[in-house]
């Protein structure tokens, strides 16, 4: 009989998980490697902002600021915030219009608030009411729709993810959000609403990505993200998620300040490193001046800019994720979608220098030209914004004699020559497309 119970215990043991707990924290190199590796070939991303904040976009009575953020910089109490969701109802969301326009724009991936600091579900979760089928009129899985859609298109899907909430009490929410005398219990919320929250969103939709956020308040720790980090990789291993998931990010220039935090990759937030790091990381930005939807900011990055963003971050060796800010209608902006387009253009000739490349050492040469070189390093790809004469002077690059050199969006080889240590290229009269031009290289 002892050891019929002992074999029960230990089948117990078995279903419940206990003994298939594997620390991923302690993962090597060449594992981490090929899990990262399809992350780091996307290269191009795009972020969407998406939650009850768009229906006030961006002013609340009669004044403006705030944004995603407009609950905290109002000062807004729950139960008036949480009227929005009775007018959240955008009848004119279409998700594969969505990953249509991210796929035309040439993202790899996409990254799509789940659940921002104010709290707000926008799946069927059954952990809360407060979500997108029990608390507005909408009644649709926004997630699922987006998820379905990337999967049809290829296209990897992410979530973003809040581990701050000034909706749940338990969550150490400020005073004037709630009106409870009950002291807030984080443990009690970590475990009893953002664990099995998370766990949900895995189950229901297979992200690829989670992109955490938030995580700066003081109840979070560097080992309850150690945890989380390691809790979720067991629910998929094979998952992507980034340094915000613990405490190490420092600052807005995102990189982890010490070895062995939490997390696969630097956050790096409206700004681009200065140099190439050894660590992968991803820079995100907008394409305005807000994250969520606001109606007055009209406030565009160029098409210019955000392709010599791109071209940066792809020569340093990182990825770039570039967000929207969807209307409560469901609409992305139309000034953002143009961009997006563009962006799209441009890569459908030049896909082959941002793609599944690496960075050199010498990743640029002055401030009109970067370098980005294939994975076998037999290729170099010069990016430039801006020529003379009709020809590129290259100084830290040297070809072998005989090799060919030529222009994306052309099958013609173009002369070239040594000058004085430097190679200088012929350009065509002609240039294919606009904003920037890449020298495919042969070494």
């Amino acid at each position: 009989m002892r050891k019929i119970n002992l074999l029960f215990a230990g089948l117990l043991i078995l279903s419940t998980g206990v003994f298939a707990q594997k620390n991923y924290l302690r993962e090597s190199k060449p594992n981490k490697t090929k899990r990262m590796q399809w992350w780091d070939d996307a290269t191009f991303g795009m972020f969407i902002h998406w939650g009850l904040y768009a229906v006030p976009a961006g002013e609340y009575n009669g004044k403006g600021g705030g944004a995603e953020w407009i609950m905290e910089t109002h000062k807004i109490p729950v139960s008036e915030y949480e009227k929005f969701a009775k007018q959240f109802n955008p009848q004119k969301f279409n998700a594969r219009e969505w990953v249509r326009i991210a796929k035309n724009a040439g993202a790899k991936y996409i990254v799509i608030t789940s659940k921002h600091h104010d709290g707000f579900s926008i799946w069927d979760s059954k952990v809360t009411n407060y979500d997108i089928m029990d608390a507005t009129p909408f009644k649709r899985d926004i997630l699922k729709e987006l998820a379905e859609a990337s999967k049809a298109e290829g296209i990897q899907f992410g979530l973003y993810h809040s581990i701050m909430d000034w909706h749940q009490p338990d969550a150490k929410s400020k005073d004037y959000r709630h009106q409870s005398t009950e002291k807030p219990d984080f443990a009690k919320y970590r475990e009893e609403y953002l664990k099995p929250q998370l766990a949900e969103l895995i189950k229901k939709y297979n992200p690829s990505i989670l992109w955490f956020d938030g995580e700066w308040i003081p109840e979070w720790t560097e080992e309850q993200g150690k945890d989380l980090y390691n809790y979720l990789r067991n629910l998929k291993p094979s998952l992507v998620i980034n340094n915000r998931v613990g405490k190490g990010r420092g600052g807005m220039q995102g990189m982890s300040k010490y070895e062995n935090a939490a997390g696969d990759f630097g956050t790096p937030e409206q700004e681009i490193l200065k140099t190439t790091s050894q660590d992968y990381w991803e820079s995100c930005m907008t394409l305005n001046k807000n994250w969520g939807f606001v109606k007055n900011d009209n406030d565009w990055k160029s098409a210019q800019v955000l392709i010599d963003n791109l071209i940066d971050v792809t020569a340093k060796g990182g990825n770039y994720l570039l967000n929207v800010g969807p209307t409560a209608e469901g609409l992305i902006p139309e000034p953002s979608v143009e961009r997006l387009t563009e962006m799209g253009n441009w890569l459908k000739i030049n896909k082959q220098a941002i793609y599944a490349t690496k960075a050199l050492a010498n990743y640029k040469e002055g401030e009109n030209i970067k370098f980005t070189q294939s994975k076998d390093g037999k290729l170099v790809y010069a990016i430039f914004n801006k020529s003379e004469n009709n020809e590129i002077r290259l100084t830290s690059i040297s070809p072998k004699a005989g090799s060919k050199i030529y222009l994306l969006g052309s099958t013609i080889s173009l002369t070239w020559k040594k000058d004085n240590g430097a190679t200088v290229v012929n350009l065509p009269l002609e240039l294919p497309g606009k904003y920037a031009w890449t020298l495919k290289i042969e070494q």
